[in-house]
């Protein structure tokens, strides 16, 4: 393929997924992973394919190594290169207190939330690091601000998974650094996304009046802080947390 960087981004077809496509289709091409929309994929890839980018989507639950391991290798037989992996693929693991929550809620939450990211990261860290004839590149895990704010009545499980999305980038950051590999993250609060259609009906206009800047943020405001994280404006940076939350 072309000198284009190459960025996977797991989740890809909705939501801050392709909002972070958007943004970075003018100069990268894109991998697209679906867990199981791919009419919705397949949309998104035409609209970015118009853009200059070269576009693939590849199905994979990120929960499952083999699935991953394919989704790469796919990565390796289209472009032979990945520059850049953005984690984003997650889920909200149902919605309320302690006391709703089970076992087996709790098992695929944290099969997707933290098996998933940690899945990919090695998968892409073994094609980035410069010690073994990769070119360095970027990770940008989608953690959440509820990762630090906790949760408390609503999604105490979810803020949990983020919590060692958290403790994930700071460890890998460290751990990669040496081989050209820098791993950050950002922290979306309050975003008007189709998350909360997870919650009863009103949570972004209830919510809204706790937030400093008092309105919810944008998927594409989201994405901005993606895309210079993984730009050479960043280079400097790694083990860092961007909030995308208006000031809570």
């Amino acid at each position: 393929m072309g000198d284009r960087p190459v960025m996977l981004i797991t989740g890809g077809s909705r939501g801050i997924g392709a909002a972070v496509a958007h943004a970075a289709a003018a100069d990268h091409d894109i991998v697209v992973n679906f867990a199981s929309r791919a009419a919705t994929a397949d949309a998104l890839a035409r609209e970015l394919s118009y853009r200059g980018a070269t576009v693939i989507t590849v199905q994979a639950d990120v929960a499952d190594e083999t699935q991953v391991t394919e989704m790469f290798a796919a990565v390796d037989e289209v472009f032979g290169r990945l520059d850049a992996l953005v984690n984003n693929a997650g889920i909200a693991g149902g919605y309320g207190p302690l006391a709703t929550v089970d076992a087996e809620m709790l098992a695929r939450l944290w099969a997707v939330n933290i098996t998933g990211p940690f899945l990919c990261a090695r998968e892409a860290a073994a094609r980035m690091r410069t010690d073994d004839g990769g070119r360095g590149g970027s990770i940008v895990n989608i953690s959440s601000k509820a990762a630090v704010l906790g949760g408390a009545t609503e999604w105490v499980h979810y803020a949990a998974s983020k919590g060692a999305i958290d403790t994930m980038t700071t460890g890998l950051a460290k751990e990669l650094a040496h081989v050209g590999v820098r791993v950050n993250a950002v922290r979306p609060g309050l975003i008007d996304s189709d998350f909360h259609l997870h919650a009863p009906p009103g949570r972004m206009e209830r919510m809204a009046p706790t937030i400093p800047m008092q309105r919810a943020g944008t998927a594409d405001e989201v994405a901005a802080a993606v895309l210079w994280l993984v730009s050479p404006a960043a280079g400097y940076t790694t083990g860092a947390f961007i909030d995308v939350a208006g000031g809570r």
